[in-house]
Order: C-alpha cells, then sequence, then structure tokens
C-alpha cells in the first residue's frame, strides 16, 4: 500500500513534570522498534519499566499491523481484498475486513460518495491503464455488499482498494496491542500517527504537520491529545509539476480535486482519521469543516494550494511555550 501520510514527530525540549512523574519515570526505559508493511517500514516507540514486557509488546503489536496488511494489501496475490477484486466475491471474511468495509461504506453513506473504496478502478485510468470513463462506470459504493459471512462486488470490472483507511486502522490494532502488555506511554507510525501517555519527560507527544511544498518545514505543529492523527495530501504521488493530477481522485468525476494540498484528520480512530483525511482532500474546506462539526470527537486542518488555512475550532496548536 501506498505510504500517505508524511507527518513526524517532533521531541522538543520542555520543562519536567511533576514530582510523582518524575519518579515513575526515572524507572522508565525507552523501547523502539520497527517492521515493515503498506509498503512502507512502520516505527514504534514504547516506554515501560521491564524490557521483557516492552520487547513483547512491541513484537505483537508489529504482529497486529503486519496481519492487516496480509488481509488488506493489493500487492498481495493471498490478500482477502485481492481475492475478492479478482473473484468478485469472498465468503467468510475475516471480521477484521469486515469492520473496515462497514467503516468504509457508513462514510461513503455520510459523505455523499466523496469517499468510495471501490475506487481502485479509477487509479488504474490515473496511471494510464484504464480510460476514466469506463473506469467511472464501476465506481459505486453501493454495488458493494458486506455482511458477516460474504463480501461482494455486484457488477463486472469493479474493484477495491483500501488504501485509505487501512494503515489507520493499523495505528488501532497496534495500540490495542500494547494495551494488552499494560503499555501506557507509546508513539506510534503505521504510516498515521497513534499516541499513548506521554513522552519521557512527562510532556505530551509532539507531532508535526509537514509543508506539501516543501518536505523540510513543517505548517503546524501540535500536542498529541490521545487522538489519532492522519493526514492526505497531493504530493503524495504528483502526475503533474503542478500537483493538478495526483493520486487522489473524486470517485464521483475521475478527477483530482483541487482546492487542497493535505488535510490533516484528529480523530478517536486510526481508521476514522485516515478515511477522513481523504474524504475531506476530495469534499474540499467547506463541506469537511462542516462535516467534522457534525462527528464527535474530529478535527481538521486543510492546507489550500495557495497556502490558506482552514482549521477547525478544536484542532490543537502547540503552545508558545513548548516550541523549541
Amino acid at each position: 500500500m501506498k505510504r500517505r501520510t508524511v507527518l513526524k514527530a517532533v521531541l522538543g525540549s520542555a520543562v519536567l513534570g511533576a514530582g510523582a512523574w518524575q519518579v515513575a519515570r526515572e524507572r522508565l526505559q525507552e523501547f523502539p522498534a520497527a517492521g515493515f508493511a503498506f509498503g512502507t517500514t512502520i516505527s514504534l516507540r514504547v516506554l515501560h519499566d521491564d524490557e521483557a514486557v516492552a520487547r513483547t509488546a512491541l513484537a505483537d503489536a508489529i504482529a497486529a499491523v503486519q496481519a492487516v496488511d496480509r488481509l488488506m494489501s493489493l500487492h498481495r496475490a493471498d490478500s482477502q481484498l485481492s481475492l475478492l477484486n479478482r473473484d468478485g466475491e469472498l465468503r467468510h471474511p475475516d471480521p477484521r475486513f469486515v469492520k473496515v468495509l462497514r467503516h468504509a461504506q457508513a462514510l461513503s453513506a455520510a459523505t455523499g460518495g466523496a469517499f468510495d473504496v471501490t475506487v481502485q478502478p479509477l487509479w488504474l485510468a490515473a496511471t494510464g491503464q484504464a480510460d476514466t470513463d469506463e473506469a467511472l462506470r464501476r465506481v459505486d459504493w453501493r454495488r458493494l455488499h458486506v455482511s458477516d459471512s460474504a463480501v461482494r462486488l455486484s457488477a463486472p470490472g469493479m474493484a477495491v482498494t483500501l488504501n485509505g483507511i487501512a494503515q489507520g486502522f493499523g495505528a488501532d490494532v497496534a495500540l490495542a496491542a500494547l494495551r494488552a502488555h499494560g503499555i501506557a506511554h507509546a508513539l506510534l507510525d503505521t504510516g498515521e500517527f497513534a499516541t499513548l501517555g506521554a513522552r519521557d519527560d512527562g510532556q505530551p507527544w509532539t507531532l508535526g504537520i509537514r509543508d506539501p511544498r516543501d518536505p523540510a518545514a513543517l505548517a503546524h505543529a501540535l500536542q498529541a491529545d490521545g487522538r489519532c492523527l492522519a493526514t492526505s495530501g497531493d504530493y503524495g504521488t504528483a502526475f503533474r509539476p503542478d500537483f493538478s493530477r495526483h493520486h487522489i481522485v473524486d470517485p464521483r468525476t475521475g478527477q483530482s480535486p483541487q482546492e487542497l494540498a493535505s488535510v490533516s484528520v484528529l480523530a478517536t480512530t486510526g481508521m476514522q482519521a485516515d478515511a477522513l483525511s481523504t474524504a475531506c482532500m476530495v469534499l474540499g474546506a467547506g463541506a469537511s469543516l462542516q462535516l467534522a462539526a457534525r462527528l464527535p470527537g474530529v478535527d481538521l486542518l486543510g492546507i489550500a494550494k495557495d497556502g490558506t488555512l482552514h482549521r477547525s475550532p478544536g484542532f490543537p496548536s502547540l503552545p508558545s511555550t513548548a516550541r523549541g
């Protein structure tokens, strides 16, 4: 799967926390780990006072993400996603596969089809492998039927991609694995960001959102507040130098959206943040802010192609005292 998120963790200087945290943190050690999933390197970092527990938790978290990749990768012939696309039907689907598809279908309904996992034929058109008009006739989330017992595509030539949602779900299963081992402090990058607890100095994890036109610069910084953070941008795979044609396409028109250069979404789950960041790129700033206002726990920051920021009221900024 194509890595879309290009956020980066920023470990800035900060004042130490309260005395109780000071005592507790002296027993904590940092343990990093990395693995390969979704076509990229995923990284995890945990703080714990027992190395054996930390190492086991990290291994289980990485294994959980890789299991999602094995289910939902377009690049594995034996994945459930590939089998569905090949045969048009998948019987006895994995419950995780069903969960992701149901969330995708609910978001499709909520956005009038701006998010649609049956968009894969349009990706083939964008890369010159298919005709756009022909591909559009094969895109329609309402013709994807999902149940616990089977998943079915109701028209020939339809195909599903989960590139806009599976990485976020990967963050969710990794967090669950860490929590199962009692991990209270962690930073995860599965292509989307998720955090637990705080850094080793007692301060919140600090995240940066890259400038969509300068990969070496940050457009915004914020302290993690327990929500997951995902970003979609026109720079992920651009087919034209002016970013007018890129890997994100409107499932309803077959064209790349033209207003926003990137959208970053905070949500209570990685799956929700990931899918919403793609949907909001298609919807544009105004409709995206209206959507966020209707969804509990959701905030967003959109950056227009001209650099204008569109920010929901609850999207945090890094406090000036924590900037370094």
